[in-house]
Order: C-alpha cells, then sequence, then structure tokens
C-alpha cells in the first residue's frame, strides 16, 4: 500500500470513484448525494499536485484532494495554517480498510512538513454516520454552519449547512 499523487492518466478512475461514492450515498438516503464534479477542478488539482491516491497492488483503492486554502467553507478560520482535504472516494473493493485513518497520518506529516497547525475536512449537512466515522480517526467536529456564500462552490453546498471537522497538529 502507498500513497502517491495522481496523474491525469488516473481521472477516469477518480470520477469512476466520485460516481460510485454517490452512488453509496443515494443508497444510504438521508445525505447529501455529491454532485457530478467539474473535469477541470480535478484537471487542476492534478496538475498542481493536490490530487492523492493509495495504491494497492496497483489498484487505486482511495483518491482526495488537498488545498491550503478554503475561505470559502472555513470563512474567517481560514486564517489558520491547515491542509484542507476534500472528497475522499473509496473504491468498494476496498471499504472499510480504514482509510481516513491512513490520510490522517499521511495528513499529520504533510502538514508538518508544509508548516501547518491544523488538518481539516468538511461533510455537508448532518451525516451522523460520516461524523462518527471522522471522529473515531481523530477528528473535533466543529458543528453545522450555514456558509456566508456558497456562490463558486459545488452545487451541494447550496443543500444544507457543512459540518466542519479538524484536527489540531
Amino acid at each position: 500500500m502507498e500513497i502517491k499523487q495522481s496523474t491525469i492518466d488516473d481521472i477516469d478512475e477518480i470520477f469512476r470513484l466520485y460516481a460510485l461514492a454517490a452512488e453509496y450515498q443515494r443508497e444510504k438516503k438521508k445525505v447529501i448525494v455529491w454532485p457530478v464534479f467539474e473535469r477541470a477542478l480535478v484537471e487542476t488539482e492534478i496538475q498542481e499536485n493536490r490530487q492523492w491516491k493509495i495504491m494497492i497492488d496497483g489498484v487505486i483503492a482511495c483518491v482526495w484532494a488537498t488545498t491550503f486554502s478554503d475561505e470559502k467553507i472555513w470563512e474567517s478560520r481560514n486564517a489558520d495554517p491547515a491542509v484542507y482535504i476534500h472528497r475522499i472516494a473509496t473504491n468498494p473493493l476496498y471499504r472499510g480498510q480504514k482509510f481516513v485513518t491512513l490520510i490522517v497520518d499521511w495528513a499529520r506529516q504533510f502538514a508538518k512538513q508544509h508548516h501547518k497547525g491544523f488538518i481539516r475536512l468538511d461533510t455537508i449537512g448532518n451525516n451522523e454516520g460520516l461524523i462518527r466515522h471522522y471522529q473515531e480517526a481523530g477528528f473535533t467536529s466543529l458543528g453545522l454552519h450555514n456558509l456566508s456564500s456558497t456562490e463558486g462552490l459545488p452545487p451541494h453546498y447550496k443543500v444544507a449547512p457543512a459540518c466542519l471537522c479538524e484536527i489540531r497538529i
């Protein structure tokens, strides 16, 4: 198992995993379902070395994106030095392997290398199961927050408040 940066050759698989994640969300009921994300968004993340993958025996088992700024979601807290994680999507063949915990371990080192004091992520709505999963991986839930502006954010941010979660390094 290794963590690597995604390449442009991975983009179709990344979008397949996003579609499978959205299908899983639909099955869960009562949770906000991911929209189809813009391909240009992921292409930019790959070009900027901000899209990551867990590889197991040559198969992409999980993907996520990072950024060092997330002002639209974290608003005034964005001033804190943080690594923000977005769109964790796990290959269904590898569910249940605690990849969020693995990502947190990786992100702790990544944050330290980049002189960041927090690891942060969000989820939309009161997805109690996912929030609990994040808490089990070490995140503290900061509760639900209505965003001041959702302009420029993917459409699911317009549906419900964001639950903000963080780990202080």
